[in-house]
């Protein structure tokens, strides 16, 4: 069973999952990513010229072992991602970024979401790459719906955790549609 959307505006679109070490690159109008995150980031990098755009899911910041040509780790999701879309037409001086996830979901696994949106924006920092928009931090969940041949973004968030000893502000900036704010949806 399909999932269509008539997300954007004008755009009857097919969602794509994306999910943990995961990564997928799209010139199709009639495609749309989604994942689900918690501590784990997702990164959104398009080219509005071109339409083309791709969005990756990784687990952890760095590895700390011998598999760090996993694409759990972001380094290599983010490497991986950019090449791809290079080859797929996308130009590197205009390529731009959208950043979500990193929540802390449980105190026992520590500061693993703020070192995965920390790795993020100095990847991108490093590389170049403007961030146009972000969901990152917090205790909440996010889906993200992510339309790579406009850059389009939804983003829905569960209920935050309240939890004083363990606190992390979020920081948002992406696009979000009034309605879906603070909602998820389930499929």
């Amino acid at each position: 069973m399909k999932n269509l959307l008539n997300w954007p505006t004008g755009y009857q679109t097919t969602l794509t999952p994306i999910v943990q070490g995961e990564f997928h690159v799209s010139t199709e109008p009639s495609v749309a990513f989604s994942t689900v995150l918690g501590s784990c980031v997702s990164v959104c990098l398009f080219d509005d010229v071109m339409k083309v755009g791709g969005m990756n899911h990784y687990l952890l910041a760095e590895s700390s072992g011998q598999n760090s040509d996993s694409l759990r780790y972001g380094a290599h999701a983010m490497e991986l991602l950019i090449n791809k879309l290079l080859r797929t037409g996308a130009s590197r001086s205009r390529l731009k970024a959208k950043v979500f996830g990193g929540s802390m979901m449980s105190g026992r696994f520590g500061h693993i979401g703020a070192q995965n949106s920390a790795f993020a924006f100095d990847f991108l920092s490093n590389e170049g790459l403007p961030v146009l928009g972000c969901d990152v931090g917090g205790r909440a969940a996010r889906r993200v719906n992510f339309h790579p041949v406009t850059g389009l973004v939804r983003c829905t968030t569960t209920q935050e955790k309240a939890d004083e000893d363990h606190a992390m502000p979020a920081f948002t900036s992406a696009q979000r549609s009034p309605e879906s704010a603070r909602a998820i949806e389930l499929f």
